[in-house]
């Protein structure tokens, strides 16, 4: 099982120093990767729980997010070409970059570049989005009813400049001329390409299936729903006689992550089940079961607020040191 730390970017408050030291310790326990979060905006509705819509369309969350909209959090994307110069080994992605909020063309290019600048190290997280709220903010209103065709065109444009000397596209949202787009990446055919899905297993799947993508990456995921997308991936590659085997792809989640001293309650409330959250042979007892139904990449996720960054270094020391050995 590897491990990847999603860095704490989106808090209420949050330093570049706090970002280098959990990068730093990440690189130093060999985990396999580190990600960012893509969020453009809080909007004040989610000040009072007033959002048009609950957190990630997922029913179990209030209509609001964990971040103020006065946060001083920091953008996810601009973070990746600081970390590709800040690091040596570990793997960097966006966990998920939200594709209607850049153009599919100009993204592609801008991450080939970022992949020369990491030396090969760059992962592509995609995703639809949810918040109807920072489409606007960010100027893509009109793409939100239109967002699961977005990402299937970029997905194509990505695909298609890195493959192609000179490429032309003509869809809805992309449209151009035969161009070329710069350096190809450096990872060959192209980097790893992750889906996210948090509600639809069947979707998703399709995205992961059609496009020959790398992975999934799920959001605060039971060991039984990750049976569930694992099932419903394997069904569509088998549909459509994909050479690809289920067992070659990454299966991750996003996952809160604290080693707490006093046990949590585990009852199974879906997506509210803290899982990862608890006293060491809690999360020992649950790496086992989520290694069990088939995920490979749990990405752990520090707390949005209320523990010191310190506290977070010291638990992954301890996951790593302690607890993983116990799993594999």
């Amino acid at each position: 099982m590897k491990l990847a730390l999603y860095l704490p970017n989106f808090r209420d408050k949050i330093t570049v120093a706090e970002i280098d030291a959990l990068a730093n310790v990440a690189e130093e326990l060999n985990f396999d990767s580190i990600w960012t979060l893509d969020r453009i905006v809080v909007p004040e509705a989610s000040d009072r729980e007033e959002l048009e819509q609950s957190f990630g369309s997922m029913k179990e969350f209030p209509k609001a997010l964990p971040v103020s909209s006065q946060g001083e959090y920091l953008q996810g994307l601009p973070l990746i070409p600081y970390l590709a110069a800040k690091t040596k080994g570990i793997r960097l992605g966006v966990s998920i970059i939200v594709t209607a909020f850049r153009a599919p063309a100009v993204m592609a290019a801008e991450i080939a570049t970022w992949d020369h600048l990491s030396g090969g190290r760059i992962n592509v997280g995609v995703g639809a989005g949810w918040m109807p709220e920072e489409f606007e903010a960010a100027g893509a209103a009109h793409i939100y009813k239109k967002r699961n065709k977005h990402v299937r065109e970029t997905i194509e444009v990505m695909q298609g400049i890195w493959g192609n000397e000179l490429f032309e596209y003509d869809g809805e949202f992309a449209s151009f001329q035969k161009c070329g787009f710069g350096a190809k990446p450096v990872q060959k055919p192209r980097p790893p390409m992750f889906f996210s899905g948090l509600v639809n297993p069947k979707v998703s799947a399709k995205r992961v299936a059609k496009y020959g993508l790398n992975g999934w990456i799920g959001i605060m995921d039971t060991p039984e729903a990750i049976i569930t997308w694992r099932s419903a991936i394997s069904e569509q590659l088998e549909k459509i006689r994909s050479s690809v085997s289920i067992d070659s792809l990454e299966i991750s989640s996003m996952m809160p992550f604290e080693i707490t001293r006093e046990e949590t309650d585990q009852t199974s409330n879906g997506k509210l089940t803290p899982t990862m959250v608890g006293t060491a042979d809690q999360i020992t007892h649950n790496l086992l079961r989520y290694k069990e139904a088939g995920m490979t990449m749990p990405m752990l996720w520090p707390p949005f607020s209320g523990t010191p960054t310190e506290k977070t270094i010291d638990d992954l020391r301890q996951l790593k040191e302690e607890i993983l050995p116990k799993i594999e």
